[in-house]
């Protein structure tokens, strides 16, 4: 019976420490799962941080990358508008001497044209004057036209001379005479006297050719003027065409009888005419 008791206390006594340890072993083993939740709680925060940062860092760069162009496109910008500034004033600057350079183009071109009006004017007048001087006359025998500002007398040679002669008849002197009184009334200007031949060539004893001719029949004509009517030999020229300037084929009698003529130009003057220009230029700039 004691052994039995005492076998009973034997095993109460070691059942007691084990129970004991198993309630400790199961509080701890709460714990340490707690513990495990709190440490997968705080991995995961940890980790959702991570993210959160890397994102962050992300954006942080990305935004200081913006601001980097931004400051770049925004000096860019600032060297672009004072190029703008630098264009614009040169652009200001070379406008002006365009307009400038303008006007002056137009002062010119106006004061070009008033005198050309002024020497039309003249032409106009001088042209009135032949023709009312020759109203008299033939006008197949003598024809007085203009062509670009120049004015030209055309004399019949029938009026002149006679055929292959280079000596000026006395019905020759009544014409030439009111060609005189005209020129004469103008001493401003200066002519040229042309003589034209059909193309049947002649030669004799005096002349050579056609060529010959026609210089002839021109200097018969300027000594006539000078020596009969007082014209000053400075103002006039003598010249010969011979007949390589037609005004109709030398195909027919009519046609080679409008060919024989003696031309009267009257020379423009460039240095009157510049004259004008120059004095116009100098009462506009005034």
């Amino acid at each position: 019976m004691m052994k039995k008791f005492f076998l009973l206390i034997l095993t109460v006594s070691f059942l007691l420490p084990s129970c004991v340890s198993q309630k400790k072993y199961a509080a701890l083993e709460a714990m340490n799962q707690q513990s495990k939740d709190l440490l997968n709680s705080a991995t995961v925060k940890l980790n959702s941080c991570i993210d959160e940062k890397a994102g962050a860092e992300a954006e942080l760069k990305s935004l200081k990358e913006q601001v980097t162009f931004l400051s770049n496109n925004n000096q860019d910008l600032i060297n672009t508008m004072g190029d703008l500034t630098t264009l614009s004033q040169k652009g200001a600057e070379n406008l002006e001497k365009s307009l400038e350079s303008m006007k002056e183009k137009d002062l010119t071109i106006n004061t070009m044209r008033d005198a050309v009006t002024r020497r039309d004017s003249v032409t106009l007048a001088l042209v009135t004057s032949l023709k009312g001087t020759f109203i008299d006359i033939n006008d197949k025998d003598i024809e007085v036209n203009v062509e670009k500002g120049v004015v030209f007398i055309s004399i019949s040679d029938k009026l002149l001379f006679n055929s292959g002669s280079y000596v000026v008849s006395e019905r020759a002197k009544e014409v030439l005479g009111k060609v005189a009184k005209v020129v004469l009334e103008k001493p401003e200007i200066e002519f040229l006297v042309e003589g034209h031949t059909d193309d049947q060539s002649i030669q004799n004893e005096v002349l050579l050719d056609n060529w010959d001719l026609s210089v002839k029949r021109a200097t018969s004509v300027v000594r006539v003027l000078q020596n009969d009517f007082g014209v000053q030999p400075e103002r006039m020229t003598a010249a010969g065409r011979s007949y390589y300037v037609p005004v109709a084929e030398n195909d027919s009698p009519e046609n080679r009888s409008k060919n024989r003529r003696t031309r009267i130009v009257v020379l423009p003057k460039l240095d009157q005419f510049y004259d004008l220009i120059e004095q116009g230029m100098k009462a506009a700039g005034n």
